[in-house]
């Protein structure tokens, strides 16, 4: 059902969000702010990229 790369961008993404959340329950909330955009980019990326897998599987 899910691809190595479907669980690495989402890997990536919780990654990035338990990151974020502890910089800014630390105090440093410019650098948790920062990191958080990380995690729409990150599945922006993954969408892309299964969008250009799927694609490709259509045109074969």
């Amino acid at each position: 059902m899910f691809k190595l790369s479907d669980v690495c961008i989402l890997l990536g993404v919780m990654v990035s969000f338990a990151v974020s959340a502890y910089l800014w329950f630390n105090g440093q909330n410019e650098e948790g702010l920062f990191t958080a955009t990380w995690v729409p980019s990150i599945l922006c990326f993954g969408i892309y990229f299964k969008l250009l897998g799927l694609k490709a599987e259509r045109h074969e």
